[in-house]
C-alpha cells in the first residue's frame, strides 16, 4: 500500500491582497504544501493557529491594511496555550536590526526582507519546502514534549527573553546599565518580588538610589533618542504629556503586567 506524504500546512498572515493572491496561486497546484488559512489580522491568526495547528506560518510584520501586527502575534503566540508552536518565517519590508533581533527573541525562526535580492513568493515557499521534513519532525518532537511544564530556570530564561525583546523594540541601547536593571526588575516583579530595586542593588553592590537613577536615565534616554513611531507603536500605556516619558514605576509595572505566562 502506498503511504501518502503528509503535506506541509501553512498559515499566511499578510495584508497585501496581491501578495496573498500570488501565494495562493503558487501553492494551490503543489502536492506537498497546503495553505490552511489566510488572514491580515494578528488576533485572527492566533485563532487560526489554535484551530488548524499549521506546521509553519508566513508572517508579515506590518499589517497596515489588517489588524494588529506581526510582533503582537509573536508575543501572544509565545504565551498562548498552543500544544506546539509552528515554524515562523517572517517576511517584511522592515530592515531594522533591532526589530529583527526582537522578533527572533519572540519566536521567529527565520526572516526574509522583501527588499533583499531574489525575494519572491516562490522563493519563500521553496525555502519552507526545503525544510519540510525538518519542520515536521521538529513538530512531532514538540508534540511529545508539550505536556512537560517549564522548569523554573526555563521559565526565567523565557521571561528575560521576552522583556529583552520588548525593550529592543523601543530602541533601548544594550550598552546602558539601566536597561539591564530594568529587565531584571520587570522579571522580579513578575516573579512576585515587591522590592526589586533592593535586590538588584544588593546583587551589584550599588545603592538603591543609583539603581533607580540608572533605570530612569535609560528610559529618558530612549524617549529622547529612539524612533518616535516605535515608541508610539510598542509602548501602549498612557504617558503624562507634562512629563513626556514614563516614570520608573509606570514602566516596570506596565511590562510586568504585560508579561503574562
Amino acid at each position: 500500500m502506498e503511504i501518502l506524504e503528509k503535506k506541509l500546512t501553512i498559515l499566511l498572515v499578510e495584508d497585501d491582497p496581491e501578495e496573498c493572491k500570488a501565494f495562493i496561486q503558487y501553492i494551490d497546484p503543489l502536492d506537498d504544501v497546503q495553505l490552511v488559512g489566510v488572514t491580515n489580522n494578528a488576533d485572527k491568526a492566533l485563532l487560526e493557529c489554535r484551530g488548524n495547528l499549521p506546521d509553519a506560518v508566513i508572517l508579515d510584520l506590518e499589517l497596515h491594511n489588517g489588524g494588529g501586527n506581526g510582533v503582537t502575534f509573536l508575543s501572544e503566540m509565545m504565551k498562548s496555550d498552543l500544544p506546539i508552536k509552528p515554524y515562523v518565517l517572517v517576511v517584511t519590508e522592515n530592515t531594522s536590526k533591532n526589530t529583527h533581533a526582537s522578533v527572533r527573541q519572540l519566536g521567529a525562526d527565520f526572516i526574509m526582507t522583501k527588499s533583499q535580492e531574489g525575494y519572491s513568493v516562490e522563493e519563500v515557499v521553496k525555502f519552507l519546502r526545503l525544510l519540510k521534513t525538518v519542520i515536521q519532525d521538529w513538530k512531532k518532537r514538540g508534540e511529545i514534549a508539550s505536556g512537560d511544564p517549564l522548569s523554573p530556570a526555563e521559565l526565567l530564561k523565557q521571561r528575560v527573553a521576552r522583556v529583552t525583546a520588548e525593550l529592543n523594540l523601543l530602541g533601548f541601547s544594550p550598552k546602558m546599565l539601566g536597561r539591564k536593571y530594568l529587565i531584571e526588575a520587570i522579571v522580579l516583579i513578575k516573579g512576585g518580588n515587591e522590592r526589586p530595586v533592593r535586590e538588584i542593588a544588593a546583587k551589584y553592590n550599588k545603592s538603591n538610589a543609583s539603581v533607580e537613577r540608572a533605570m530612569q536615565h535609560a528610559i529618558n534616554h530612549t524617549w529622547c533618542n529612539a524612533n518616535i513611531e516605535d515608541l508610539q507603536n510598542f509602548y501602549t500605556a498612557r504617558v503624562d504629556s507634562s512629563r513626556g516619558v514614563p516614570t520608573l514605576s509606570e514602566f516596570i509595572f506596565f511590562y510586568a503586567d504585560k508579561l503574562a505566562d
